[in-house]
């Protein structure tokens, strides 16, 4: 995968997007908007924004930045932004390389991100990077079947997968391990657990 592959895809799928993903990723997209809600945080950071489908579920005292690589789909995120005067900014940037300052966000929310980024280790230093010490790091995506024949599937459909901008085979081991994060819990959320919240919290630099 890489990043001119996924402009295209997105690009090309934002007018339909809130149709077709947005009752199939639901359940994962308000999980991870309650936990963010719930640590308290003042400034979130939701990395992929998308069209924006989560924006009105924020707290309305939260101040929210959305960064995504499609600008089709911030144009959907920006109309949808006109009324919530929470929503600070959106950009179009690369999750694996940010521009904000260090220890920018209290929280950072990263929705069906991980099997997208073409290096889920850049995109993982970036997001300890931008959460200030001790913040949430929140997590959700789809991960592969781990074992008989759904796990099989996965695996062969990865190369097909992979040409949509899409990794099927994410096993939820490797987004602990690459993480460098402190897990704070991991929940289903949706798909009959192909979907997992995983909850991180930030280390001090050096940890």
């Amino acid at each position: 995968m890489d990043l001119d592959l996924i402009r295209r895809v997105y690009g090309k799928g934002a007018t339909v997007y809130d149709a077709v993903f947005g009752p199939l990723l639901e359940r994962g997209r308000r999980m991870a908007v309650e936990a963010a809600n719930a640590t308290g945080a003042r400034s979130v950071l939701e990395v992929g924004v998308g069209t924006g489908l989560s924006l009105p579920l924020y707290r309305a005292d939260i101040k929210v930045t959305g960064i995504d690589l499609s600008p089709e789909m911030l144009a959907r995120a920006r109309k949808r932004a006109e009324d919530l005067p929470n929503v600070q900014d959106l950009h179009e940037m690369d999750a694996q390389a940010m521009s904000f300052a260090d220890a920018s966000f209290e929280a950072v929310v990263a929705m069906y991100v991980a099997a997208v980024v073409p290096n889920m280790t850049k995109l993982f230093q970036e997001l300890r990077r931008v959460c200030v010490p001790g913040g949430h790091v929140i997590v959700v995506n789809h991960v592969a079947a781990e074992t008989g024949l759904l796990g099989a599937f996965d695996r062969m459909v990865a190369p097909a997968t992979r040409a949509m901008a899409i990794r099927s085979d994410l096993r939820l081991a490797t987004v602990v391990e690459t993480a460098g994060l402190d897990v704070a819990g991991i929940e289903d959320a949706g798909i009959g657990g192909y979907i997992k919240l995983i909850r991180f919290r930030n280390r001090p630099p050096g940890n």
